[in-house]
């Protein structure tokens, strides 16, 4: 904290105060608001969060102005090329790169905790078939406290890391036992000989009859995938497990609540709905209908998968996965008229000035869903594939929290817009 203080006059009152400035490592100062409300008598209203920063925090870092994203002060670039989606869970729980020894030892325990509990079968055939993979995903996840209650006091650094890595571990194994239990597949075991990419494709596509051969630019593919899509800073995902984790929750339930907010289609849901936008388009003669009705200001349609919240200049998770899902179809020599109109989506809009000047730029959401298209992934299971990666960034902010001191329970204020005091009236008389 340094010295300088924002001084604030309210002239209806003539009250003032003189509010401390916060500055970290990167990035703009805040300004603490900690005695407003005793000082004037006032709260903020700030809607949608846009300009609040909820919490102190040590993980990830994002510039959207200069297209900027750091996990633990590592460019995103250089993880996406150099890394493996592991070593930065790792790096994210831990706050460092692992030694080679230190990621050996992290690798095997994330492998000794990749089985579900049996029970957990039985479970799942209380749904409907065609029930969505993320409502199987987040009440499966929310039920791993009543299989692991004998390890949930939030206070313990042993517990909080074990739960972590059973996490990491469990949810591609869960994740992968919704999808075949929607088309009526025996479910698999997981193969703890493979990688963790490998392994969570082959308990998704393996059948008893055959034997899956993987490419491996498939792997490496999903892999990057999950390194991008790892953690995001206090997107609103992340900052509902952290607020129902203020709580003292136990970290299953935590999670839980994180997969039901990063279901909803403006957030992990973007990518299902950029594939749906896509059926809809057709085909690639109907792409330049489909953008002249985006550019048209008297029209409520709106593309999919193209700008971002944040980045107001390009999001740099675009850029990498961009090349990664070029050369997917080309490995892969994918034949499928939705990727053709992608294509010819992505083209269109890299070139029109419209898209150009007001930075319209394809965003992750777009290229991750074509990769997940190629790999034939069903498009009810993009989300899922989204909280497998960001379960790292989850528990990582999970575990943050709990080791910060004068950590609070979230309480935000509102601005009451109801009735003003009124007097109740017997029915009679109403």
């Amino acid at each position: 904290m340094s010295d300088a203080k924002v001084k604030l006059v309210d002239e209806s009152n003539e009250r003032s105060t003189e509010l401390p400035l916060v500055s970290g490592t990167l990035g703009p100062a805040c300004i603490d608001i900690g005695t407003l409300y005793k000082d004037t008598g006032h709260f903020t209203f700030d809607p949608g969060y846009a300009s609040t920063a909820s919490t102190r925090s040590a993980i990830t870092y994002i510039d959207g102005e200069q297209g900027i994203l750091l996990y633990r002060g590592y460019p995103i670039e250089q993880l996406a090329e150099h890394s493996s989606f592991l070593e930065v869970a790792y790096l994210l729980l831990d706050g460092e790169l692992p030694t080679a020894d230190q990621l050996a030892v992290f690798q095997h325990d994330v492998s000794h905790h990749t089985m579900m509990h049996e029970s957990l079968k039985n479970f799942f055939q209380g749904f409907h078939h065609d029930a969505h993979p993320m409502a199987m995903l987040a009440a499966s996840v929310a039920s791993l406290s009543a299989f692991y209650h004998d390890n949930l006091n939030v206070d313990d650094p042993a517990d909080r890391k074990l739960a972590a890595i059973r996490l990491i571990a469990k949810m591609p194994t869960i994740a992968a036992a919704c999808y075949r239990y929607s088309i009526g597949w025996p479910l698999r075991y997981p193969r703890n000989n493979l990688e963790y990419v490998e392994r969570f494709l082959h308990m998704m596509f393996e059948v008893p009859s055959e034997p899956l051969e993987l490419s491996p630019v498939a792997t490496k593919a999903l892999d990057l995938l999950f390194i991008l899509h790892a953690d995001h800073e206090q997107n609103a995902s992340t900052s509902t497990v952290r607020l129902v984790g203020s709580t003292g929750a136990n970290p299953y339930a935590s999670i839980a609540a994180g997969i039901t907010a990063l279901w909803g289609p403006a957030h992990g849901g973007a990518n299902e709905a950029v594939l749906k936008q896509l059926e809809e388009i057709g085909t690639p003669g109907n792409v330049e209908s489909a953008v002249l009705r985006a550019k048209d200001k008297n029209d409520s349609f709106r593309l999919m998968g193209f700008g971002h919240r944040v980045y107001k200049n390009f999001d740099p998770r675009a850029q990498i996965i961009r090349k990664m899902c070029h050369a997917v179809l080309d490995e892969l020599g994918v034949n499928d008229p939705l990727l053709e109109v992608a294509l010819k989506l992505e083209e269109a809009a890299l070139k029109d000035d419209y898209f150009v000047s007001h930075k319209l730029y394809p965003n992750v959401d777009f290229y991750s869903g074509i990769i997940y298209k190629a790999l034939n992934i069903p498009t009810e299971m993009f989300t899922v594939m989204f909280a497998i990666a960001r379960t790292a960034g989850w528990t990582a902010n999970w575990i943050e929290q709990h080791e910060t001191p004068g950590s609070r329970i979230g309480r935000p204020r509102q601005l009451y817009t109801g009735s003003a005091r009124r007097d109740y009236v017997s029915a009679g008389q109403r």
